[in-house]
């Protein structure tokens, strides 16, 4: 039998799945949240979506690839440095990360923008920390103006 990577010595330790579920709650609330809206019907007669600025940033930055993580590290000294935030594909191994170590109020409305982005049925779980933007949230995304956002979308930062 074999171990999976995070338990085995070569490939891995313990400390990283301590850090793969240290967010597990949280990350298994937006996917029921999702989950949720997702088993509901579609109506034709849903009021529009009213979404935060925050909440536009991240479908904006999304609309190309349409996958999203939710991800936080036990290994930052500073606790600002280790809250959940959003990360957002924008292609091969390019992310746009949505936090601020020096303002965790920023970090924290993006995180309540995806939660926004999951109510109106535009993120749905995959597996893990994985989401991904919906028919819906691609259409929606592509009604976006990206400069009236650019202030939001600057708020966070590139990681290749």
């Amino acid at each position: 039998m074999t171990l999976p990577r995070y338990l085995s010595q070569p490939g891995g330790n313990s400390s990283e799945l301590e850090e793969l579920l240290a967010g597990l709650p949280t990350i298994a609330a937006f996917a029921r949240l999702c989950g949720n809206v997702l088993a509901q019907s579609l109506d034709s007669d849903r009021p529009p979506v009213d979404l935060s600025s925050e909440a536009q940033a991240i479908l904006c930055a999304a609309r190309q690839c349409g996958i999203l993580e939710i991800k936080g590290t036990q290994q930052e000294f500073e606790s600002a440095r280790r809250l959940l935030a959003v990360y957002v594909e924008t292609g091969p191994g390019c992310y746009q990360v949505f936090r601020n170590p020096r303002d965790p109020q920023v970090t924290l409305r993006f995180l309540d923008g995806f939660r926004e982005l999951c109510i109106a049925g535009f993120v749905m779980h995959q597996m893990g920390a994985e989401f991904s933007l919906t028919r819906l949230g691609f259409e929606h995304a592509a009604t976006l103006d990206e400069s009236s956002l650019q202030v939001y979308l600057d708020m966070g930062y590139l990681l290749d």
